[in-house]
């Protein structure tokens, strides 16, 4: 049952308990006065806060000035202060950044923190400083507080909260009066189950479910340890993209809504999973709290002696704040305002890992809204203009369609990003996925991979044994480390079914790339591990593609596809050794072209020995180096081997160049004694150095666009 008061200042925690009530209490004296906490507007009432909740008798302490609130028989003051327990997390409200609605940041707001404070430019924090500050605001008021009673639904505890008034009073008026309480209460309930029991027969519920809406867009935005920029970055370009669709003239599903006045903004729903409380970058709730959907001082420890699992806010906002940092308010008549959007955040008491994120996600949220697609969007990748609307485009005139990707591409402000050799490596390596293996697969309707960082599905086409499968590695098999590889095999092979993927190029988004070796080599460490295995898993279960309702001719192409991953797979196994035996091969001709230094033949090759020496030298390493856990603990080893590994592609690079300028010599000597121009140039050794060049580079700058 929700809170309907909102005493002058109040701390709660456990005192005791009662069968159908959870409580909570903080200590104050009674010779102080009431307290005033700062809110976006000016000064204003705080909300409780609450680290554990049981249900058994307990006494009514109340601490509110003159007044007990609503609901509340009476008030004593406890006798002493109770011990502060260092653990505990939550307590009051902090600062907004701003303190009316069409200002920006407020002066010392936490929003400045690594940015502009007390007229100092301050470096960024670490995370660790930021987590300490975090807890010291959340501690700050446990010494002083109230006790109140608080019923809860079904044993839970599910409670609104009012907003601050300037998030409130941001609202638009058209939207604002709206008779439900979305706009002016956050919700929040303390889940302590396992997210397939988040069920309403359980007791749990969710605002869009209450308000009876149909969910046709479900977007889920997952992160780990991301920082404000990068969540605000995400967070910014989906509230943008939900304003594209709603606004969009190019459907009529969407344009008839308009046209007749219905608020089609309520038929998307954005939900934003935390792993991990501890884990998470504590600035990143300041920008939350910063749009009205999350407040300091109100989560909860425990409920009736059971941990929560899982803190769960819900608040429809129109706020938005963008990378810069700046707040994004809506404007009086302008059609390029943000719709209200309707956001639920989910933080995780405990990390562990994406999948169990999903599981959140697919089973709780999922099951609960029954939503027609869901956009899996990583922290830290931006969508493109919009790119959440051709994805749906995508399933809506393709019933058949179970699940697409769009483009993703490497951010490279402006190009100074590509100064990195290994900024530019990744680029070409998306560039080149995006041109050639993505295309190709969609050709025949399965993409082997839907990126997690930004790909969609349809819900229902995932229901059943491919959500059991994508799930069952939660703590096992290495192939569930590449558990996105599963589910687009197991969607397409589905029973009785004929579910395809395909690859919608239209849709644009841009993300962060590893900057450094030890981010690269543990991501990638991340990605291969199970990216084999899960190559494998789908060629061996390639007949349960036959239990499915594909025509003859998609199967038929399913086989070639087949095929082709099984050749590549075998190409990939042996790709360690057929990358040595190019290296090793191309620098060991030159002798044999007549390339000597300082006349000597013998020079040439004693280099080219040291080369293959410092090449097999550096792999031992690696292989030593991949005996251990921690990639960021040998950052000087793995650089020192990038460099070195660098320098001898340069080299390889060098020569083959060379190689090529030698054969063109010869072009117009062997164009007068072979039989043609088309026999010249596919003959060895011009032939396949011509061909590799111009089917590496050339097809990267000619069918490269943005």
């Amino acid at each position: 049952m929700a809170n309907k008061h909102t005493p002058q200042f109040s701390v709660e925690s456990v005192v005791s308990t009662s069968s159908q009530y959870s409580t909570s209490d903080g200590i104050r004296h009674p010779t102080e006065g009431p307290q005033q906490v700062y809110f976006p507007g000016g000064f204003s009432k705080p909300n409780e806060s609450v680290d554990s909740l049981d249900s058994h008798e307990l006494d009514i302490i109340i601490a509110t000035g003159n007044l007990a609130p609503p609901g509340l028989d009476g008030f004593k003051y406890p006798n002493r202060p109770r011990a502060i327990d260092p653990n505990l997390y939550p307590i009051p409200p902090s600062p907004s950044p701003f303190n009316l609605p069409n200002t920006p940041f407020q002066p010392n707001s936490p929003y400045m923190w690594g940015h502009q404070h007390n007229g100092s430019t301050d470096s960024r924090m670490s995370v660790i400083s930021l987590d300490s500050r975090w807890r010291r605001r959340q501690r700050q008021a446990m010494k002083r507080g109230i006790v109140r009673k608080v019923k809860l639904t079904k044993g839970h505890f599910i409670a609104e909260y009012p907003v601050p008034t300037a998030v409130k009073n941001a609202i638009e008026p058209v939207y604002a009066a709206n008779t439900t309480t979305e706009f002016s209460h956050m919700r929040y309930t303390a889940a302590t189950c396992d997210p397939d029991d988040f069920t309403e027969a359980n007791g749990y519920s969710l605002r869009t479910k209450m308000y009876n809406r149909e969910t046709e867009i479900l977007i889920a935005v997952t992160s780990y340890n991301e920082d404000k920029t990068m969540y605000a970055r995400t967070l910014h370009g989906v509230m943008m993209n939900i304003r594209d669709i709603c606004k969009t003239k190019q459907s009529k599903f969407w344009r008839k809504d308009a046209e007749e006045g219905l608020p089609n903004w309520q038929k998307i729903t954005v939900a934003l999973v935390v792993d991990g409380l501890d884990e998470m970058d504590k600035s990143v709730l300041d920008i939350l709290a910063t749009v009205g959907l999350y407040q300091d001082g109100i989560m909860k420890k425990q409920v009736d002696g059971k941990d929560t699992v899982a803190h769960i806010f819900e608040y429809t906002t129109q706020l938005s704040v963008d990378h810069k940092p700046q707040l994004v308010l809506p404007q009086e008549n302008d059609p390029l305002n943000l719709v209200p959007v309707q956001i639920i955040l989910i933080i995780k008491a405990k990390n562990q890992k994406k999948i169990n994120s999903h599981r959140w996600l697919f089973n709780a949220v999922g099951r609960m809204l029954n939503p027609e697609i869901c956009v899996l969007i990583d922290a830290g990748t931006r969508p493109g203009h919009k790119s959440i609307y051709y994805l749906w485009e995508a399933f809506h005139n393709d019933r058949h369609l179970g699940g697409c990707c769009g483009e993703i591409h490497a951010m490279l402000k402006g190009g100074k990003k590509l100064l990195n050799p290994l900024v530019a490596a990744q680029n070409f390596e998306y560039k080149m996925s995006n041109i050639l293996d993505k295309p190709l697969e969609s050709s025949f309707g399965y993409v082997s991979v839907l990126p997690g960082a930004f790909s969609a599905y349809r819900y229902r086409a995932i229901q059943g044994r491919p959500l059991e499968q994508y799930f069952h590695g939660d703590h096992s098999l290495a192939a569930r480390k590449a558990e996105d590889r599963i589910l687009c095999f197991e969607l397409v092979a589905k029973k009785h079914e004929k579910w395809t993927l395909t690859y919608v190029k239209p849709s644009k988004a841009e993300t962060d790339v590893p900057e450094n070796a030890a981010e690269l080599i543990g991501q990638r460490r991340r990605w291969l591990n199970g990216s084999f295995a899960a190559s494998v898993y789908s060629l061996v279960n390639f007949y349960k593609i036959y239990q499915s309702d594909h025509g003859v001719i998609r199967l038929f192409f399913f086989h070639i596809q087949a095929l082709f991953n099984a050749v590549q797979l075998f190409f990939t196994w042996f790709s360690l050794a057929n990358l040595w035996l190019t290296f090793s091969i191309i620098i060991d001709l030159l002798p044999s072209q007549g390339i000597v230094i300082g006349g000597h033949v013998i020079v040439i090759h004693w280099i080219n020995q040291g080369l293959k020496w410092l090449y097999l030298s550096c792999l031992a390493l690696q292989f030593v180096l991949a005996l251990g856990n921690r990639p960021k603990g040998e950052r000087a080893a793995y650089s020192a081997t990038l460099w070195i590994y660098a320098i001898l592609s340069v080299y390889l690079l060098v020569c083959s160049f060379w190689l090529t300028g030698l054969s063109l010599k010869g072009i117009p000597g062997a164009l007068a004694e072979s039989k043609g121009f088309v026999d010249t140039f596919l003959q060895p050794p011009l032939g396949p150095l011509m061909a590799a060049i111009i089917a590496t580079f050339g097809s990267s700058n000619v069918f490269s666009k943005k």
